[in-house]
């Protein structure tokens, strides 16, 4: 009966010493990945920040600029593409909205962002885009690897339409969750107008018939959970220059917008609680399960040897009967 038991445990050891690898190595990359479905919002703002007047074209100072950033998963799409791909694909529609103090439009830029359900690649498909314009991305946008490595990664711009490095810049906390600290400059690049502008009847080809051109910088900041990759806290110090023409009527330079532009604090909360809670899932398949596996098979070795060991023991010797003494003969 020990035996059988020893023997028992010992197939339940080799399971789970098995399935603590597979698992890790295996399942996970196939597991974990973004969902095709998913919707997120965000909400930033710059307080006291500089915005140009398109009336009187001169910058002016105002109490805040929100912007309004939303990433809709279109699952049809991402179907589609994942016909000819051969891998699970993640297609978002974003759309960035900047709003003056008043509530007026500033500018509205969508993108469509298409990229790997699982290591968050850049997935090149019809479709491509930001602001109507096809682009083909090189490196990640709006998040990181699952397991992100304390190392430069390759960013994607949205407004100049190139990649540069990110740099790891160090480990800190934030809220209670240990993060990687990344920082990107972007030097002055002159960048398009946007298709949509903030006055009627002013568009881009209009504006570039005056000779006046739009130029960027920024330095983009983000505190990024390495577990999810998905970024807790973001801010740039954004800038951004009307130069030259006859638009700005004989001045080289105007400022179109500068601020520092940080997430809102009740999207922080939610940012940090829900990345709290999908750390936890991450986790359960890359670290809690298989070295939970890995433990219990070494238990469940330990215990089918020491069965066995038992089992093998001699029995003892029964002790035989006394016999009747015996008469004695002369």
């Amino acid at each position: 009966m020990r035996r059988k038991a020893s023997l028992i445990l010992l197939a339940l050891a080799v399971f789970f010493a098995a399935l603590s690898p597979l698992l890790r190595w295996y399942a996970f990359p196939r597991l974990a990945k973004i969902p095709a479905n998913q919707y997120q919002d965000m909400v930033l703002e710059a307080r006291n920040a500089t915005l140009l007047d398109y009336g009187t074209m001169k910058a002016r100072k105002v109490s805040k600029i929100t912007i309004v950033q939303t990433l809709k998963g279109d699952v049809a799409a991402a179907r589609r593409i994942e016909r000819t791909a051969g891998r699970d694909v993640v297609v978002w529609d974003g759309l960035s909205y900047v709003q003056g103090p008043d509530g007026k439009m500033v500018s509205k830029v969508p993108e469509r962002y298409i990229f790997d359900a699982h290591s968050q690649e850049p997935v090149h498909a019809t479709g491509e885009m930001v602001d109507g314009d096809p682009v083909r991305r090189d490196g990640i946008e709006f998040k990181w690897p699952f397991l992100t490595q304390k190392r430069d990664y390759e960013y994607f711009d949205a407004q100049t339409r190139t990649t540069s490095p990110i740099h790891y810049e160090g480990t800190r906390t934030f809220r209670g969750v240990k993060v990687y600290y990344f920082e990107q400059t972007v030097p002055w690049t002159k960048v398009k107008m946007p298709r949509t502008m903030p006055v009627k009847g002013i568009t881009p080809e209009s504006v570039a018939r005056t000779g006046t051109t739009r130029w960027y910088t920024t330095v983009r900041r983000f505190w990024v959970e390495p577990v999810t990759g998905a970024p807790v806290y973001g801010e740039e110090l954004h800038k951004e220059e009307l130069r030259g023409g006859t638009l700005l009527g004989g001045r080289a330079r105007v400022t179109a917008f500068a601020g520092d532009v940080k997430m809102r604090e009740d999207y922080i909360q939610h940012t940090v609680a829900l990345v709290k809670h999908n750390r936890t899932i991450i986790l359960l398949l890359t670290s809690y399960l298989p070295w939970g596996f890995l433990v219990l098979g070494t238990l469940l070795l330990a215990l089918s040897l020491y069965l066995e060991a038992h089992g093998r023991e001699p029995s003892p010797p029964k002790p035989s009967k006394p016999t009747a003494p015996q008469p004695a003969t002369a």
